[in-house]
């Protein structure tokens, strides 16, 4: 069944959601892409929000100038896609930017955006991968970047969610034929929000790209440039952590509270709100809720819970942050990697002049602006993200009651096409809907390639992931290392702690090094007890990176199989600045 650009494909599993590689650009990778969606996406997912994400990446690349239409004649997998459920970013693509990029290189380019450049093939040119225009229109469109002042558009976009928030009340009381044109509806907004963040992230990835090459090239230090962009301050994907260790203080500081928490999770919440000590704290936890109740593990997805549907989620989160050490205060975190910054910056500034200084304080600029503004972006696409997602909830919950055993995920197993049909007789889906389900169960026991190229490889044959678990890989012994990308400086020693799940964070204490598969604003809070962190994918955009530079944390990503080669509680050294993870000592059971 063709859906655009997406096809249902039977893998020898069963028919499940995928598209057909680009013959132009045949390089795909999970990096970044597996950080923003790390599971098998939904086919009302895909099917309903396909052309948000193909017409926006073309209108943004377009918009700078880096391509032409005659670039992506073969259609929208040039700029990813989904296969057998999973979510790809096209690597080929982003090097032919690179190429008609002035400054930049292909080797940049992976570890910006897609944290790739450990396991990529190499290069190969194509006779149309340079282009004289398109160069020329992207130093122009980085002549604007490096004199921006402001970006305007952040507040219209943020008013625009806003005006989608104070309809949701009436939308959940519409019929269920309102419900699905306002799911419709809303995918107009959502593809104006990506176009401006794909634009946005752009700039940033421009600004700090040059950042960086001047303080490797002109300064001789590759890690300076983590240093300077570390504590900007106002950085949205940091902003639960600090909200975060404040409840876990409140908690902390009271007996009262402590009592109420040492009774365990189970029933948590019910005792906070019906006790009348706990109703300062109750007020503050519900102003966290009411502002990052859109954030929350895989948070792209509509189908996912977050913190605003599921609270106890964010409760566990700060019964682990209560027992932290006070001094792991990510304020005070910041407030060093602070100072560390201004030195680093008035260290740089002494040793250029001229030109080279002024492009140096528009690029630092630059980089800070739109680092920022990315993050700003993301939150408003997330909080749009997640007045769909209400919205898919009521539909959901509605529909599931005219189904025997039904289940509110059962929305999420149909195509867009089908909706409309679905909400008259939900029953006749019962089949489809089981189907599907299984599909995707068995894609999910799988791992998936890190990166493809030409077709994707047959998913029956992908490795199930008990058996990487059961030992297929053989654990790293002591003096063993794995390499990936530095995301902020600074040596870290500690315990490892790998955690597959941020709301089961196991024994993860003080001191210990986080190793995880990816991060999301869910994991963030994980951080701050935290001596540093280890992930397997992302680039120096990735949340990771960001979050680690604002919370002040030593950070290596982009090590490709770090949670399954890294023994739980083996004692590890990570090199935030050269990307290295050293395993020190491991356990003996």
């Amino acid at each position: 069944m063709k859906l655009g650009s997406a096809v249902m494909v039977d893998f020898g599993l069963g028919e499940y959601i995928t598209q057909y590689p680009s013959k132009r650009y045949p390089i795909y990778t999970r990096g970044n892409a597996g950080e923003v969606w790390p599971e098998v996406a939904y086919p009302l997912t895909i099917t309903l929000t396909r052309i948000v994400g193909e017409q926006a990446s073309a209108r943004a690349a377009i918009n700078a100038g880096v391509i032409s239409r005659k670039d992506i004649v073969e259609g929208p997998s040039c700029f990813g896609g989904v296969f057998a459920g999973y979510m790809y970013l096209n690597l080929s693509f982003g090097r032919m930017i690179a190429i008609r990029t002035p400054g930049t290189t292909i080797e940049k380019s992976d570890a910006t955006y897609y944290g790739s450049e450990q396991q990529a093939p190499e290069y190969t040119p194509h006779k149309d991968d340079k282009n004289t225009l398109a160069s020329l229109k992207i130093i122009r469109y980085g002549w604007k970047m490096l004199n921006t002042s402001e970006i305007p558009s952040l507040a219209s976009d943020r008013d625009l969610v806003t005006q989608w928030q104070q309809r949701l009340p009436a939308l959940i009381q519409s019929s269920n034929q309102e419900l699905v044109a306002a799911l419709r509806e809303i995918m107009e907004p959502a593809m104006h929000l990506f176009t401006s963040h794909l634009d946005i992230t752009g700039q940033a990835g421009g600004a700090v790209q040059l950042l960086s090459t001047i303080c490797e090239e002109r300064l001789g230090d590759r890690s300076l440039a983590l240093t300077l962009l570390g504590s900007l301050g106002d950085v949205d994907s940091a902003a639960p952590s600090f909200a975060l260790w404040e409840l876990g203080r409140k908690v902390a500081q009271d007996p009262k509270l402590t009592d109420l928490f040492d009774k365990g999770t189970i029933g948590l919440e019910e005792r906070l709100r019906n006790s009348y000590h706990a109703s300062t704290f109750v007020e503050a936890f519900d102003i966290f809720l009411k502002e990052f109740g859109s954030r929350g593990p895989n948070e792209w997805e509509t189908a996912c819970e977050t913190w605003g549907t599921d609270p106890i989620s964010v409760l566990i989160l700060i019964d682990r942050m209560r027992h932290a050490d006070p001094t792991k205060s990510p304020k005070r975190r910041a407030e060093v990697l602070a100072r560390n910054r201004e030195q680093a910056l008035a260290s740089a500034r002494s040793q250029l002049k001229g030109l080279g200084l002024w492009v140096f304080n528009k690029a630092l600029h630059a980089s800070s602006l739109f680092s920022k503004a990315r993050e700003r972006s993301k939150t408003t696409i997330i909080d749009l993200i997640h007045v769909a997602r209400l919205i898919s909830r009521e539909l959901a919950r509605r529909t599931s009651q005219h189904r025997e055993n039904g289940e509110l995920i059962d929305l999420w197993f149909l195509l867009e096409t089908e909706l409309d049909e679905y909400i008259i007789n939900p029953s006749a889906f019962d089949e489809r809907i089981a189907d599907r389900k299984q599909v995707r169960n068995e894609l999910s026991r799988r791992i998936p390639p890190f990166i493809f190229e030409g077709n994707l490889p047959d998913p029956s044959e992908w490795p199930l992931r008990q058996e990487v678990d059961m030992g297929e890989l053989k654990y790293l012994t002591s003096g063993d290392s794995l390499k990936g990308f530095g995301g902020c400086p600074g040596i870290a020693e500690g315990v490892a702690r790998v955690i597959s799940d941020p709301s089961e964070p196991g024994s993860l204490g003080t001191g210990d090094i986080l190793v995880a598969p990816l991060t999301d604003p869910s994991w963030t809070p994980l951080f701050v007890p935290a001596e540093g962190v280890v992930v397997d994918v992302g680039g120096q955009m990735s949340h990771a990176v960001i979050v680690s530079r604002e919370l002040g944390m030593p950070c290596v990503v982009a090590v490709a199989g770090a949670t399954q080669k890294i023994k739980d509680g083996s004692r590890i050294r990570i090199n935030g600045s050269s990307g290295e993870v050293t395993v020190l000592e491991v356990p003996e059971k």
